[in-house]
């Protein structure tokens, strides 16, 4: 039975979700992503109200910030996946940086594809992915995206006659099926049902943190990178020192060492720092 909310919207998008769940439930049970952030803490959630079979399954980064780790630990339920190489060693930030040429970039984020789309090729995959934090998703909401290589490769099939189906995508690189039961939430929905359900949370958010994910992800502002390691620079110090171990196996002359990497990497060729006073948590 569904809990009272403040408004009429988010009790209906909270059947709807639960009513996706259901439709797409595999005989073996979702493999649902969870990364700790406030998404994926709806989405688990939405999947025991369902009533589904799912597993929870985190993916060690080794750059996601300490508090949102030892968030995650502290629910049982969730798996922790460590992606590994062929000869089984455990892959990271570091020794990945270490064995390419160029520091992961908007463009060439083989970061993701090692760190998060390793694990759980074939199975059905249930994600907190919303059109809010999307433009191209939202732009796209009546399809379902059936992934190639190449753009031209790329079919989209017109599902417009059934509302579930467009949480759906199917992506032929990973090799998995995509579900999406919050699609069409934004960050209110979000915060409301957390706050109505009583659902725990990572700490970071009450200190001022929009997104939870990896320290220097190349998708955020430089704004935000330079925040993060601000506050974490333990991180940058590794970044520093990875870059340095990946010009050691590099023939690029462009640069002479792991810090004018960092500089390029985070700033481009506007290296404007944020003064130490500037720093303020809620502009993350």
């Amino acid at each position: 039975m569904l809990i009272e909310y403040t408004t009429f919207g988010i009790i209906n998008k909270v059947e709807i979700a639960i009513q996706r769940l259901k439709s797409f439930e595999p005989q073996e049970g979702y493999r649902l992503a969870y990364s700790g952030g406030k998404d994926s803490v709806v989405i688990k959630r939405l999947a025991e109200m369902a009533g589904v079979k799912f597993e929870a399954h985190y993916s060690c980064t080794s750059i996601d910030p300490p508090e949102l780790v030892w968030f995650i630990k502290s629910d049982k339920t969730v798996h922790f996946d460590i992606p590994k190489d062929k000869n089984g060693k455990p892959i990271t930030m570091w020794n990945l940086i270490d064995g390419k040429t160029i520091p992961p970039i908007r463009t060439v984020r083989y970061c993701c594809k090692e760190l998060k789309e390793s694990n759980g090729k074939g199975r059905i995959t249930v994600t907190g992915v919303r059109w809010a934090e999307s433009s191209n998703r939202k732009n796209n909401q009546d399809l379902i995206n059936i992934f190639a290589k190449k753009k031209e490769d790329r079919l989209l099939l017109n599902m417009d006659n059934d509302e579930n189906r467009r949480t759906v995508e199917n992506c032929y690189r990973t090799k998995k099926t995509l579900v999406n039961p919050i699609i069409d939430w934004s960050d209110s929905d979000v915060w409301e049902f957390i706050k109505s359900e009583n659902l725990p949370y990572c700490e970071l958010y009450d200190r001022g943190f929009k997104r939870l994910g990896c320290i220097g992800c190349p998708l955020a502002s430089v704004r935000e990178r330079e925040l993060e390691f601000a506050l974490y620079p333990k991180y940058k110090e590794n970044y520093i020192r990875a870059f340095d171990k990946m010009l050691l196996n590099s023939d690029r002359k462009s640069w002479k060492s792991g810090e004018e990497v960092f500089d390029w990497w985070v700033y481009g060729g506007n290296k404007t720092k944020i003064l130490e006073n500037q720093i303020k948590m809620e502009e993350i």
